[in-house]
């Protein structure tokens, strides 16, 4: 069965691995979550973010970040803006702020995915995947 919002089913396997205190997270494969990715693990989110191949199928393997110990969870917060049915698009002097600036919010432009931060330094908009906290 082929799923209608692949981004949302990488942002709940995050949410959910997060909730149970699991050390790793594997997530099927594409240009967009590895990029998505990236940013998390840029930002200081996750540990890290790996691609690991299984025979002909790739996925990657992202591994959690927690504090001192699992209790204290490094994401609060993790939240898709734009869904299939509502695409939500803010142009360059409409960039959202989560929790006034404490958060990140995901952008998809025409120049990649990147942070809310970064596209306003680039000057570009696009459309507003997710909101990280």
């Amino acid at each position: 069965m082929t799923m209608s919002d692949p981004i949302a089913d990488m942002l709940t396997r995050i949410r959910n691995g997060n909730v149970a205190k699991h050390d790793t997270v594997d997530v099927p494969f594409s240009k967009e979550k590895e990029s998505i990715a990236a940013i998390l693990q840029n930002e200081g989110y996750i540990q890290k973010q790996e691609v690991v191949e299984d025979g002909k199928f790739k996925t990657i393997r992202i591994t959690l970040k927690y504090g001192k110990d699992k209790n204290d969870k490094v994401i609060s917060g993790i939240k898709k803006i734009s869904k299939p049915g509502l695409r939500i698009y803010a142009n360059k002097d409409e960039l959202p702020k989560v929790l006034g600036g404490y958060g990140i919010a995901i952008i998809s432009t025409n120049k990649g995915v990147m942070t809310d931060r970064e596209a306003r330094k680039a000057g570009v908009g696009g459309e507003v995947v997710a909101f990280v906290w």
